[in-house]
């Protein structure tokens, strides 16, 4: 499973986080997504692929900026908790 942290400029109200997270719940390979609005950061896993989040944004006026770096789980996780998650339907 990978790991993808943005920092996602203003993402700042719950309506940019519902919208945001519309958004990235809706990208392939997305299981979880949760946002911090304080911080302006959005953390992913699953097995999606960089382009295909950034694309999800294609069109709004947010400017995502990966934030850290991507890596797989495979018993390492790292950086901070807290925000809201938010997991597709059914999982």
């Amino acid at each position: 499973m990978r790991q993808l942290s943005l920092f996602v400029g203003g993402m700042s109200c719950r309506r940019c986080v519902r919208e945001v997270t519309s958004r990235l719940r809706d990208v392939p390979g997305v299981e979880t997504v949760s946002a911090d609005s304080g911080r302006c950061t959005v953390r992913l896993t699953g097995s999606m692929t960089v382009g295909d989040v950034l694309a999800a944004f294609i069109g709004t006026s947010y400017r995502p900026r990966l934030h850290g770096t991507a890596s797989s789980t495979g018993g390492d996780s790292g950086g901070d908790s807290g925000g809201t998650a938010f997991g597709k339907p059914g999982t």
